[in-house]
């Protein structure tokens, strides 16, 4: 026989189906693990600073929280209703349902203490709501979809 006239033999051919494949599964399966105990850890991380570094000072009127509310002319009455804002934020952040809402909420704070930074205070600490407003915002993106959740909760449809 010449190499032209080779006999033909059916060969099943197996086409791999779309989507992952039994070698790309648990790689991104454990990619995906990982990236929600990355973000998991992160809101545990700004729930603890949100509760224990910000709020409590303000809560037990520390002297160095009230002498800035002091001098903003927000008196301890100020102080107090941020530190329960802080502290409410901080506990929803680990409430599975209200996590991006709370995110969300303390996105707004910041955006507040980055405005009563630059334009009451000396403006030196600005940078730092920016700074903490980007895993904020990450996490309010992350679970956007426990919106919809919430929604249907608090209408009842749930």
């Amino acid at each position: 026989m010449s190499e032209t006239t080779a006999p033909t033999t059916s060969v099943p051919v197996t086409v791999p189906a779309a989507g992952p494949s039994a070698e790309d599964g648990p790689r991104s399966g454990s990619r995906g693990r990982v990236g929600r105990i990355a973000l998991r850890s992160v809101q545990i991380l700004l729930a603890l600073f949100f509760g224990i570094a910000s709020a409590l000072p303000k809560l037990i009127a520390h002297s160095s929280a009230a002498e800035v509310f002091d001098d903003m002319g927000w008196g301890s009455v100020g102080m107090y209703t941020i530190g329960v804002l802080e502290l409410a934020g901080a506990a929803a952040l680990l409430v599975p349902l209200l996590q991006s809402v709370a995110a969300m909420a303390l996105s707004g704070l910041m955006v507040g203490a980055f405005i009563v930074q630059l334009t009451v205070l000396d403006g030196k600490n600005a940078a730092t709501p920016l700074i903490i407003i980007v895993p904020l915002l990450l996490v309010a993106w992350a679970r956007r979809e426990r919106n919809i959740e919430l929604m249907r909760w608090v209408r009842g449809t749930a």
